[in-house]
């Protein structure tokens, strides 16, 4: 079955969620381990205050894509040339964290238990009500006696891995390469508008969605910018690679996850069709990316869901596994 079949069957739950007023608009697509690929656009880059169309060179705030497009490669590749040992401490790159208490849970945390959300942190925090300066709020970030949890999917796993980044190398975030085809903004006239924010009070386009993100000017859970194809090409790099890194993506730590990825449960935003050997991950502005190295296949599923508000059912849960499950269905 040609890609561009797969492509229309995968399209058609994305172009009815646009029909139905539950996203403004989407691009789908699918790439191969050879790089043959097809992308299309459905629906709206943006509503208010202006209307554009979405179009396949459409570039979109990545958000939690970030964890694995930037910040799970540069961990992995740094363990693989032996300059970080993903069973220490962060410590070890960050020494003051939690300086003012030796014995504190939280410097023992390692490398590998923050790439598999395997630690205590909160899911969620706001720290942008905490401040602006971004100096600040890292050393909060270090400093806060964060109360011990359950296990859960924490962005304060991904900002602490970004502030290791950081400091072995001696500058921030946004300073760094993101990527090839990847970046820290957006031109506003390519991109996908997200949220009519009331902390920024505009709609954001082109500029980071997740407000932590922003506060810090650059964190490791989120911050990316990419087109489709900017993600595809990730994804065959992927697909194609024989490294460390790439076999620690697929080395599950839990039921659930791998280093820095999910992979195939019950219920899984990739659908019930995947192969075992799937990797993937979600963002919060309504991304996501799949990789099915059995299938030597990958798709990713970029919409604008945010738009103009978050506070919405989107049906985005859905509209990911129904996609999923088009593309990676019987005969696919």
């Amino acid at each position: 079955m040609s890609l561009e079949t797969v492509l229309d069957r995968g399209l058609a739950p994305l172009a009815e969620a646009v029909a139905a007023g539950r996203i403004p608009g989407g691009v789908l697509g699918v790439v191969d381990a050879a790089g043959a690929r097809a992308v299309r656009a459905v629906g709206k880059a943006q509503t208010v205050p202006i209307e554009r169309a979405m179009t396949a060179q459409t570039w979109f705030d990545l958000a939690s894509l970030t964890k694995v497009l930037f910040t799970t490669p540069r961990i992995l590749a740094l363990a693989e040339e032996g300059k970080i040992d993903l069973d220490a401490p962060l410590t070890t790159a960050i020494p003051d964290f939690a300086q003012y208490n030796p014995d504190n849970w939280q410097r023992k945390v390692t490398f590998r238990q923050c790439l598999g959300h395997q630690t205590p942190f909160p899911g969620v925090f706001p720290l942008y009500t905490y401040g602006t300066d971004p100096n600040l709020l890292r050393h909060f970030v270090l400093q806060h006696a964060w109360s011990a949890g359950p296990a859960v999917y924490s962005d304060i796993n991904f900002i602490l891995l970004g502030i290791a980044l950081e400091r072995l190398a001696g500058k921030g975030i946004r300073e760094m390469d993101p990527g090839p085809g990847f970046a820290w903004s957006a031109d506003p006239s390519l991109a996908a508008a997200t949220e009519t924010d009331p902390w920024r009070g505009r709609v954001l386009v082109g500029e980071v969605h997740d407000e932590n993100c922003a506060a810090l000017a650059g964190a490791g859970h989120a911050g990316l910018f990419g087109t489709a194809s900017a993600v595809l090409d990730f994804a065959q790099r992927v697909l194609t690679a024989e490294t460390g890194a790439v076999w620690l993506m697929r080395s599950p730590l839990s039921g659930r996850r791998t280093h820095g990825w999910e992979r195939p449960y019950e219920g899984w935003s990739g659908g019930e069709h995947c192969s075992p050997e799937t990797l993937g991950h979600t963002g919060f502005t309504g991304t996501g990316l799949w990789i099915d190295f059995s299938r030597g296949r990958a798709w990713t599923l970029l919409t604008n869901r945010v738009h103009p508000s978050r506070h919405f059912d989107s049906g985005i849960f859905v509209l990911r596994r129904a996609v999923g499950d088009a593309i990676n269905g019987a005969g696919n």
